[in-house]
């Protein structure tokens, strides 16, 4: 076997391959022998048709074997020989098949690109110092307190203000006509907190139950139900109920009330700030690195495999499917188009693609791997955020095939820690960082 290799582009390779004829014409005089045993033609018992007459009926078939068992006998050796290691399955295209000539073909595919990286340790990088106002604590306490909060009706027949909460029932109409998916009974706004449309909103202040109104609404191009987007809607509403949310006393009972964990008000406050902080925490360290290898990044170029391109592509636009179907929702629903969502997707998705290819660049060069305790850990550490059995979740991944992407997003997270802790790092004012990040 002979090969050569040839460079399309620095991600693209054509490898050529050349079979002897001499292997050829042993290959196709195995497949004869095992056909002749087997073969049924009128005339003739099994075993004992002619060769001639098994070339007249079988030939095409034969031609069509021997190549693609070549193809896949010489392809993985071609590829090991001359070191070039394929992303996605080769294109292959190859000559005519004859006996007596040697056999040619080509495999065209994508390879990772080779670019030099250096100078990535020791960059210089801002990291934003944590900052945690009583203003962040007092703010999860009020959204604690409206979650606890009970409806009660209005006092004697007032009209509806802000703050209040107004049941409805209503349907829209365009032209007459009433619009799909439109239509809703026992529907509840709360006025004052720009939920809804402005003149919606508008419309339900100063009502009594029992009201019976007309709103009209215009609706930009963009609205995201499509049902309503650009069109100039006229709702037919009636007010069933107006009610007001009473709000708890923030007080140690309010705290008890939630569970054994909290004795007191005070233990609610000091666990509020415990969970601010560790999630602000984990933001500032996921910037961080973030920014870093945005960094590393700028002083390297090279051209991108557009599989793996496509590869990343297509995960992010199913990642957005399956996060709309969790909240009830399609792209249809949503008012979007999958190949617009692409177009908005692509240079996000190019640019994730650069980034995994440096950072499995720094793990080659300083020899950085998982290790079996380290993917222990990690599936301890995943089980335990879901509540989940680390062996049974270990299990899932593996029946699944998706334990080499799982050991490689642990090896991505080393990667970057690796970095983090070689950079040159000065804390700043989140405010510093903030307006450059828009």
């Amino acid at each position: 076997m002979k090969t050569s290799l040839e460079q399309i582009s620095p991600v693209k390779k054509k490898l050529m391959v050349e079979v002897e004829a001499e292997e050829v014409g042993r290959k196709i005089e195995d497949a004869y022998r095992v056909l002749g045993k087997k073969a049924k033609i009128p005339g003739f018992r099994p075993g004992k048709v002619p060769r001639k007459i098994l070339e007249k009926y079988f030939s095409d078939q034969v031609a069509e074997d021997v190549t693609r068992g070549l193809v896949n006998e010489t392809l993985p050796k071609a590829v090991e020989e001359v070191q070039a290691y394929p992303l996605t399955i080769p294109m292959v295209e190859n000559e005519l098949l004859k006996a007596g000539q040697s056999f040619k073909y080509t495999a065209v595919m994508e390879v990772k690109p080779q670019f030099e990286l250096k100078d990535y340790m020791g960059v210089e990088v801002e990291k934003e110092i944590l900052s945690l106002a009583d203003e962040d604590v007092n703010r999860q306490l009020e959204e604690i307190r409206k979650a606890n909060g009970r409806l009660k009706p209005v006092e004697g027949e007032r009209a509806s203000k802000e703050g209040d909460c107004v049941i409805v029932d209503y349907e829209g109409f365009e032209g007459g006509k009433a619009l799909e998916g439109i239509k809703a009974q026992n529907f509840m706004v709360t006025l004052g907190t720009g939920t809804i449309h402005p003149d919606f909103e508008k419309g339900l202040t100063g009502r009594r139950i029992g009201d019976s109104l007309e709103i009209a609404a215009d609706f930009d191009a963009g609205h995201p139900n499509k049902n309503l987007a650009g069109k100039k809607v006229n709702f037919k509403v009636k007010v069933v109920d107006v009610k007001i949310m009473e709000l708890p006393e923030l007080n140690d009972e309010l705290a008890k009330s939630l569970g054994a964990d909290f004795p007191d008000l005070e233990t609610l406050k000091s666990k509020i700030r415990e969970g601010i902080t560790q999630n602000e925490e984990k933001r500032i360290a996921k910037d961080l690195k973030r920014r870093l290898v945005e960094k590393i990044a700028s002083g390297v170029d090279f051209e991108l495999p557009e599989s793996l391109v496509e590869s990343e592509l297509r995960y992010a636009v199913e990642s957005v499917k399956q996060n709309l179907v969790r909240m009830g929702s399609t792209l249809e629903k949503a008012g979007l188009k999958e190949d617009k969502l692409r177009e908005d997707l692509l240079a996000p998705a190019r640019k994730r693609v650069k980034e995994l290819l440096i950072l499995g660049e720094v793990a080659r060069q300083n020899e950085l791997t998982i290790t079996d305790d380290e993917l222990n850990e990690g599936y301890s550490d995943m089980a335990k955020s879901i509540g989940q059995d680390p062996q049974t979740l270990r299990r899932f991944y593996e029946v699944r095939q998706l334990a080499d992407s799982f050991r490689e997003r642990l090896l991505e997270e080393k990667t970057l820690n690796y970095l983090v802790n070689g950079a040159k790092i000065t804390p700043v004012p989140g405010e510093r960082l903030r307006p450059r990040e828009g």
